[in-house]
């Protein structure tokens, strides 16, 4: 798998005693915790060189990843057994098939074997570095912004937008094409640049998977449902994932589908169903199968009419004529020359 089995035990004391962690020959201080989820922490890190040792950056694939200041991302997985130890795997197996700058490259990673001092078990952790991007996720921004009741700009909204396209093509282009399976704002890292569009990237690939599946069966249509009740996030989730034909051809546009959402979301905030949550006998669930989309109050002056038609034309309950990312590249690069020139 690529993976390193490196025998440094003393990093599960150095970690949480907030020493030196080391990831291969490289090692690490962490500098301070940036967030935490499930089985997962991810920390603000910097490079330690000494003389005698070489920069990690040396190693790296592309050297324009190469921090100035030599401080990355670090998440650090606790892995509790042999299913997440395969899940971690994958994850480092599918981040190394990408190179685009909208999509999170995996810098380096290892993943060592640490001795439980009460069971005298093993288990393992993983490191993963990344480039880090102080200025949080989409999801962060849109807490900030709602807030202050701001909103970004139709400008804003179109070319963030359109880097995510960029991202999610690279995925669909593969072969086979791979689905994100849990694009969301959560998982958007944005960074602003003076006098530029915030830059946008798609991160975390736990559960990106080859695209293209064929559903013959009521047990393989239960056992998909399953499988993206674990992964895909409820509010961004197709329809096709949460009632899945016995017979069916599932492909990369169930991530159109949380693209789609998505898009709603850098308007305003939310995905397009989250107000079912709040309903007194409201369904998410009903009122995605339905695509029953609620336009909330926007900016003054509120965005084009055109940018909420582009969202209805990608959450399309029936996948098969949802459009591909081919087709929503071409019409967002139109809604960016009508609205930005």
């Amino acid at each position: 798998m690529g993976c390193s089995f490196s025998g440094l035990n003393a990093l599960y004391d150095a970690v949480n005693g907030g020493g030196d962690v080391w990831i291969n020959e490289n090692r690490f201080r962490i500098v301070r915790p940036l967030g935490e989820g499930g089985f997962a922490y991810v920390f603000l890190v910097k490079e330690v060189v000494t003389d005698s040792s070489s920069s990690a950056s040396k190693k790296f694939k592309d050297p324009s990843h190469v921090s100035d200041d030599g401080t990355y991302a670090m998440k650090k997985v606790l892995i509790q057994n042999s299913e997440q130890l395969e899940l971690v795997r994958e994850e480092i197996r599918v981040s190394s098939l990408f190179s685009h700058p909208n999509l999170l490259p995996l810098l380096d990673h290892a993943i060592i074997g640490v001795k439980t001092p009460q069971e005298g078990a093993w288990k393992h952790e993983a490191y993963l570095l990344f480039p880090v991007h102080l200025d949080g996720t989409l999801l962060d921004n849109a807490n900030v912004m709602k807030a202050k009741k701001e909103f970004f700009s139709t400008s804003d909204v179109l070319q963030i937008f359109r880097q995510l396209c960029a991202g999610l093509k690279h995925m669909h282009s593969l072969e086979p094409p791979y689905a994100h399976n849990d694009v969301k704002p959560g998982n958007v890292l944005l960074t602003h640049r003076k006098g530029q569009p915030p830059l946008a990237v798609l991160m975390d690939f736990g559960s990106a998977r080859p695209a293209r599946k064929q559903i013959r069966s009521r047990s393989e249509a239960l056992q998909l449902q399953e499988w993206a009740s674990e992964h895909c996030s409820a509010p961004f989730r197709a329809p096709e994932l949460w009632d899945c034909p016995s017979h069916a051809d599932i492909d990369e546009r169930t991530d159109i589908w949380s693209l789609g959402c998505t898009l709603y979301a850098i308007m305003y905030g939310v995905s397009p169903f989250e107000y079912a949550l709040g309903e007194s006998g409201g369904s998410l669930q009903l009122a995605i199968v339905n695509a029953q989309i609620k336009w909330p109050a926007g900016p003054k002056p509120p965005y084009p009419e055109a940018l909420h038609q582009f969202v209805t034309w990608m959450l399309q309950p029936q996948a098969t004529v949802r459009p591909r990312i081919d087709d929503i590249i071409i019409h967002v690069d139109k809604l960016i020359a009508k609205f930005l020139h």
